[in-house]
């Protein structure tokens, strides 16, 4: 570049700087009378110190949204970056590098970048889980989260189970159980607190693990972790069974009411809420007339057609017993 060249790019930008500043200041003068404009940041305005005047409203505040009344609050309430989370085995405070070989702007890698990003992952990789421990968390936080999904589960049923898996670790229950065991018992004991159970059946078929595995393994965890779980209630599975079988609201009313009086007369005692749920659902269809076939009902609730008869007809005659039906 020559002396003339570099002369005549200093000026230009020397003059480009002088007519930002120009503008800076054109913009920070009323346009009425020329005075001086303050930011009002409560009401969201900037006004004219001297005439008044409401030159901006409604502006965008880039602040918090919270207050804070000294640095010690300040630094408590400051956050940056995703919340953190018990669905991963670091909580979501560590790295993690995508899958995708491409940059920023969706272009393709070279192939050397392609190589060093390879070698970031498997580095990236290594130290996210540096001993057995969270080696242990990582599979089994997998494991709850691709059954959890399998099963239509919420969030919170994954996060409970999350709490769940990592007490036991903590509490040292896994030497001689599996970790896909131990893992579906908590998201079966999740499921079952939050409202939202699923029939061990439904478990079984979505896990790594025998359902007597399941079974066995969940009992061992609720009693070393003393965790409190009231009976599955019949209720909770019906709009499940209505909503895969396509069935009306009031099929959906009429089976909650039947479940309510077998409650009255004790039948849902000893008996799996499943099955009860299932023949409530079945008995509602026929007396709304919006029928469904006992073999419909038994693949949606994963049980036999027998247990569904059997359980239908206690139903009606507990229905019949209560008085003023």
């Amino acid at each position: 570049m020559t002396d003339t060249t570099t002369r005549r790019y200093t000026r230009e930008r020397e003059r480009d700087e002088e007519e930002d500043e120009q503008t800076a200041d054109e913009e920070l003068v009323c346009p009425e009378c020329g005075g001086k404009l303050a930011s009002d940041s409560e009401h969201g305005e900037t006004v004219c110190k001297e005439c008044g005047l409401v030159v901006e409203e409604d502006e965008i505040d880039p602040g918090p949204e919270w207050r804070a009344f000294d640095s010690k609050e300040k630094d408590e309430k400051s956050r940056v970056g995703a919340p953190t989370t018990n669905m991963m085995h670091d909580k979501g405070l560590s790295t993690n590098i995508g899958w995708q070989d491409k940059d920023a702007y969706g272009n393709a890698l070279s192939s050397r970048q392609r190589e060093k990003m390879q070698r970031l992952r498997t580095w990236n990789e290594r130290f996210r889980t540096r001993d057995s421990k969270e080696r242990n968390l990582k599979q089994a936080l997998g494991e709850i989260d691709r059954m959890a999904s399998a099963l239509g589960l919420p969030e919170n049923v994954r996060e409970t189970a999350s709490v769940i898996y990592r007490r036991a670790l903590d509490e040292d229950l896994l030497p001689g159980r599996s970790i896909e065991g131990v893992a579906t018992s908590s998201l079966y004991a999740a499921a079952r607190q939050a409202g939202t159970p699923r029939s061990l059946d439904e478990i079984a078929t979505v896990s790594r693990v025998e359902k007597d595995e399941i079974a066995r393994t969940y009992r061992y965890v609720v009693r070393e972790l003393n965790l409190e779980i009231q009976p599955a209630d019949p209720e909770s599975y019906v709009p499940r069974f209505a909503s895969d079988l396509d069935l009306a609201e009031e099929v959906e009313r009429r089976a909650r009411q039947l479940l309510q009086n077998a409650k009255q007369k004790g039948v849902h005692s000893g008996k799996s809420p499943v099955g009860l749920a299932a023949a409530a659902v079945y008995a509602a269809s026929l007396l709304t007339n919006d029928k469904v076939t006992q073999s419909e009902v038994s693949e949606v609730a994963n049980i036999s057609e027998v247990t569904i008869r059997n359980r239908y007809h206690e139903l009606l005659e507990a229905e019949d017993s209560v008085p003023g039906l």
